[in-house]
């Protein structure tokens, strides 16, 4: 077989299945009201296609869960723990790892240790529990993304860099002294899932050096964006994507990963740290909170489902098939008419949800119009990042200022879709844009004042929007 044609073939089959939920129009008309137009608020058996995150939800492979099956249970000190620790010490070079149940768990421990209040966070981009666990520590998050990442067409290849000149600028500035830690986000997941390429952090590297900052990676999809830099950096063809992260990991000071994302399981994550200082505050912190530095909060076996995760997620040809379906998966969408955030990612496609909608105002939260509209239509669900997820609102939950761009993110499971799947969505999407104007806009009704796209109850402005 020509060697094109077989590189589009995922490198593994089917071995376990479960059935997915059809609820009828009626159903999904209901059971979004009761949810209070908010997808979070939906029940998994009322999902045909869940796109609403990649986080946790993959599949796992028969190599994981026979390696699960060895998993040592004991508190402390298990050989399940020393696997993992190798594995991860192997890959990243850290001296010291400690496991975390989830991302979000090791951004609270590395903030609170790291960051005292009144300092900034720099960021190419935040994530939303990413810029909490910033604030909660009484720091102040910014993000300095490259100016390419503003239009959503492009096709430059690493939208997801930070601005160097603008964090240079900083750095060297009045503010310069309250700068406690730069964070990069691999890939950039709150700007369309763009990548960031090795030269930029080779440079966020020598300027945080310079002005002696630390640097951390938010590394959730190292393995993702080490692909994407594999094909798309010059100086980079050839490497392998594992070798390419290593590299990645071996040019910060130390990195918070969420491990249910290219972890290639449904929870952990770990902190690596080359400073001595730090890891014991980091330590204590996470002995307190989390569990015993031997397991941090998770099982034994799932210590070994991480650990041969991490080996399969490198694989080239993993890489190659996941990144071709996401492809896919764009060229479909754009050929019914619905603009993307360009190029196309790994992990997630980006909705412009604003151009579609050009009837509904930011006002009236356009992408997760969109969203809600999909999932009446075909029982998708999604997330909205727009103004209801990046917008500042008054305290009558009114938008004040919105937010840059009206997105809707369809995020990918890892192993889990397969292209009848992605092809069904896009056909829904495009029955949608044939007739966008029967979308109908939301208003808050109410909302936390933190983290609000997970707990927010909207209604709908009109009683425009039917399910298909």
């Amino acid at each position: 077989m020509p060697r094109d044609l077989s590189e589009m073939l995922p490198p593994y089959r089917i071995k376990v299945v479960e059935p997915i939920p059809f609820p009828t129009p009626e159903q999904r008309r209901r059971a979004l009201a009761e949810a209070g137009y908010n997808p979070f608020n939906l029940r998994a058996d009322q999902i045909t296609v869940d796109l609403l995150s990649d986080s946790g939800t993959g599949a796992t492979s028969a190599a994981q869960e026979a390696a699960a099956a060895l998993g040592d249970e004991s508190y402390a000190g298990a050989r399940s723990w020393f696997r993992f620790r190798d594995e991860v010490r192997d890959l990243t070079g850290y001296r010291h790892i400690l496991p975390v149940h989830q991302g979000r768990a090791g951004e609270r421990i590395l903030f609170t240790s790291l960051l005292t209040p009144g300092q900034i966070c720099i960021s190419n981009t935040h994530f939303d529990t990413t810029h909490a666990n910033v604030t909660l520590a009484g720091a102040q998050p910014r993000d300095l993304p490259c100016r390419e990442a503003a239009d959503l067409d492009s096709t430059a290849p690493f939208k997801g860099n930070i601005d160097l000149d603008a964090l240079e600028r900083v750095l060297a500035g009045p503010e310069g002294h309250r700068v406690g830690l730069v964070l990069i986000t691999i890939t950039n997941n709150g700007l369309g899932a763009q990548p960031v390429s090795m030269a930029n952090l080779e440079a966020v590297r020598e300027l945080c050096r310079r002005h002696r900052v630390p640097f951390f990676l938010d590394a959730a999809r190292f393995a993702e964006n080490a692909w994407l830099v594999s094909q798309r950096e010059p100086a980079y063809r050839g490497w392998t994507p594992r070798q390419i992260a290593a590299r990645a990991f071996q040019l910060a000071d130390g990195c918070v990963v969420s491990l249910k994302k290219d972890g290639l399981s449904a929870i952990g994550g770990f902190i690596g740290l080359r400073d001595d200082g730090l890891h014991a505050v980091c330590e204590a912190n996470l002995i307190a909170t989390e569990g015993f530095s031997t397991y941090g909060g998770l099982a034994g076996h799932d210590l070994e489902r991480l650990a041969q995760g991490l080996r399969e997620v490198v694989d080239p040809a993993y890489l190659r098939a996941r990144a071709a379906s996401t492809a896919r998966l764009a060229q479909l969408v754009n050929d019914a008419g619905v603009d993307t955030v360009q190029p196309p990612g790994i992990h997630a496609l980006y909705l412009n949800a604003g151009r579609l909608l050009p009837h509904l105002s930011p006002h009236e939260f356009p992408g997760h119009a969109l969203g809600c509209q999909l999932y009446l239509d075909g029982g998708i669900r999604c997330a909205e990042v727009g103004s209801l997820y990046l917008g500042r609102t008054d305290d009558q939950h009114r938008l004040v200022t919105p937010a840059p761009f009206e997105l809707v993110r369809l995020a990918i499971p890892r192993r889990v879709y397969t292209d009848a799947h992605l092809g069904y969505v896009a056909a829904v999407l495009a029955d949608i844009a044939k007739n966008p104007e029967r979308v109908q806009g939301y208003r808050i009704v109410s909302a936390p004042p933190l983290l609000r796209p997970f707990k927010v109850r909207l209604e709908p402005t009109t009683t425009a929007g039917a399910a298909g």
